[in-house]
């Protein structure tokens, strides 16, 4: 009913005492009526094809009917349209229901200038569905899988199509069948498809659902799927469903031979031999992938199993190498059994449970030094030919007699020399502590021993000797060079050190002192700093030369070395952080040079010969005693009177 609402009001007082105005609804005189419409799809023309008549009773001519929403003005257009005079409801083409399958419209009438006067009102088209879609599976190809063994009626998998017709009606109603089945052996009907739900379910009998007996693991079947409830007249559409038979460990591994045997030469190891099985279950799971244990016979842990992925054979390793001397047989009980557990019912029979025989092979082995390593403790530069060691080898073949003969394979410093039937090793020239051969004390040679088996067969051995010390190494003076300033307010020269290549007690603590040449303790002096080093000291300043202080040096060994060396003291003229020293030997670079310097000499020698002869019986033997340079000492001077005594004047 169409409410309209007219200008007058009526007033209102609410639980406030408020007061409203309240517009007053009036029924108009007349009423748009649009009655539902349906039109079927996929309709044949001709078109348009009159679908119904929207009622105004006492329409004036004034009035028109107009048409809007989805599929007249609005998208999709122009699928219906309405007399303007009569009120005529058109299709102007066929539908689709599975597109849209009803349409929402809104009827109205106008007055000449276009305003609405009545409505709008709400017009209804359905679009009824005919059987012109066929089921659709979701998936071509669907895959189940079923346990073999599995009670009858076991669910495997589920079938579902789809249709797209009306599902309110027998156009979607859906009927599944089974209408093949590959292969069809041992019968053809093992399976069952639930004609409403699509679930597929097993018909065979467990026993005979049997994967190991059962001509194949996969069968293939052929579903169809049939709307209007299945009957005659209805579309279809078909899918395959693949079920595969899994395996479960019903099957027991068994050894494929009661005795197994294996020969194996002593000393080897790794693979000896591959123990095969048979097992009847499936080769891509637990139930068939074998564990191989040994139960007894194998106390020393020398043998291993480990399983081939590929053959599941079990694979024996021996790890540890075996003696034939010690145990020239091995019995090894072995088992097998599955990753899987067995289901219940079946248990591990007497198959599965064999003998391993091993037999292990002579080999010549090589002789054995025992010990080895072998320590000795011997004194450096005992005489050559001096006993060292014996040998020991022997030969692990104790079932044969063999001889063994031995040999030096690597003698560095070549010091050694080897009885080869009697293996004495004895020095062949003198062992030295201190040789680049020997390290931490220790001399390190290594001996072979041979025995005259078929083939022959060798062993090495190391003889390590402890060298004890002999003062046999004189000690010496370091550093060599010392320098000092000619002007120095410090007469300490340096401080010199002791170095021996012996070991204490034939070292340090050393004995510095000055040499035996006369005259040198009126210029030098040598203190004891400690047990290895002492300080030299000026006892009056020296010109700008080089001095060689001659020195002796002796160790603390039992008897004691000693040794004559000298310092070479470099008296430099200093200046501002420089030291201007004297090269070691007198090499002038032009002839200028050399003809000045010899002018100056022969100026000084006529100075000191004119100083001689006027002071001559004035001069005292200790006049201007500068130092030892290691110089030639002059000529004693002579007077008329007496005889001077020797002036200790010496020439830089």
């Amino acid at each position: 009913m169409n409410w309209q609402f007219p200008a007058q009001t009526r007033k209102n007082k609410d639980i406030h005492g408020s007061i409203h105005l309240t517009r007053l609804p009036y029924r108009s005189k007349r009423s748009l009526f649009a009655p539902p419409m349906t039109v079927t799809e996929n309709q044949r023309g001709p078109f348009p094809r009159v679908l119904g008549r929207v009622i105004l009773p006492g329409t004036p001519r004034s009035h028109f009917f107009r048409l809007t929403g989805p599929g007249s003005d609005r998208d999709p257009k122009g699928i219906f349209s309405i007399d303007i005079e009569t009120g005529e409801v058109s299709v102007s083409r066929p539908l689709d229901r599975e597109a849209i399958d009803a349409y929402m419209l809104e009827v109205s009438t106008t007055d000449l200038a276009g305003n609405i006067a009545e409505g709008p009102v709400m017009l209804v088209i359905t679009v009824i569905d005919q059987n012109d879609n066929r089921p659709i599976f979701k998936e071509a190809q669907y895959t189940g899988e079923v346990l073999e063994g599995s009670p009858t009626g076991t669910t495997v998998m589920t079938m579902t199509a789809f249709d797209a017709d009306d599902p309110g009606t027998d156009n979607a109603a859906l009927r599944y069948s089974i209408i093949r089945q590959s292969p069809n052996k041992p019968f053809p009907n093992m399976f069952h498809i639930d004609a409403e739900r699509g679930d597929i379910v097993t018909v065979i009998s467990p026993a005979l659902l049997d994967r190991e007996t059962l001509p194949t693991t996969t069968y293939e079947l052929e579903i169809v799927a049939k709307d209007m409830a299945g009957s005659e007249v209805g579309l279809t559409g078909t899918a395959t469903a693949t079920i595969t038979i899994t395996d479960k460990n019903d099957h027991a591994p068994e050894f494929t031979h009661p005795l197994f045997e294996a020969h194996v030469p002593e000393g080897s190891t790794g693979v000896v031999i591959n123990l095969s099985i048979d097992d009847r279950d499936d080769p891509a799971t637990g139930a068939w992938r074998a564990i191989y244990s040994i139960i007894s016979g194998d106390p020393t842990h020398s043998f291993e199993f480990q399983t081939n992925p590929d053959s599941n054979e079990g694979m024996l390793s021996v790890v540890k190498p075996l003696n034939y001397e010690a145990t020239a047989f091995h019995t090894l009980l072995v088992k097998v059994e599955n990753e899987d557990p067995l289901v219940p019912g079946v248990s591990y029979g007497p198959s599965s449970t064999v003998a391993v025989h091993v037999i292990v092979e002579d080999v010549n082995e090589g002789p054995v030094f025992f010990p080895d390593p072998l320590h000795v403790t011997r004194n450096e530069n005992i005489p050559v030919g001096s006993f060292v060691a014996t040998l020991n080898a022997t030969d692990p073949d104790t079932r044969t007699i063999q001889s063994i003969r031995y040999a030096i394979l690597r003698d560095p410093a070549g010091w050694l020399g080897v009885n080869p039937v009697r293996g004495t090793v004895n020095t062949s020239a003198a062992l030295d502590r201190e040789s680049p051969y020997v390290h931490d004390n220790k001399y390190t040679a290594l001996f072979v021993a041979v025995d005259n088996g078929i083939p022959p067969a060798s062993g090495t051995g190391t003889l390590i000797i402890h060298l004890e010390d002999f003062n046999d190494n004189a000690p010496y003076v370091v550093p060599s060079v010392a320098q000092v300033c000619e002007d120095a307010h410090d007469m300490n020269v340096a401080i010199v050190g002791g170095w021996d290549k012996d070991l204490p007690p034939n070292a340090a603590p050393f004995k510095i002192e000055l040499g035996k040449q006369p005259g040198l303790d009126k210029t030098w002096k040598v203190s004891r700093v400690n047990a290895t080093h002492s300080q030299i000291m000026l006892l009056q300043s020296l010109k700008k030369a080089n001095y060689q202080l001659p020195l002796l040096i002796t160790d603390s060994g039992m008897p004691p070395l000693s040794n004559n060396t000298e310092v070479k003291v470099q008296v430099c003229i200093c200046k501002k952080n420089k030291k201007i020293c004297s090269s070691a030997h007198s090499h002038f670079s032009s002839l200028l040079v050399m003809l000045a310097t010899l002018l100056i000499s022969l100026f000084k020698s006529l100075r000191i010969r004119r100083r001689q002869q006027m002071f001559e019986k004035e001069l005292i033997c200790n006049r201007n005693k500068i130092g030892w340079a290691g110089h030639k000492l002059p000529a004693p001077l002579h007077s008329d009177a007496d005889t001077c005594r020797q002036i200790d004047l010496f020439m830089f």
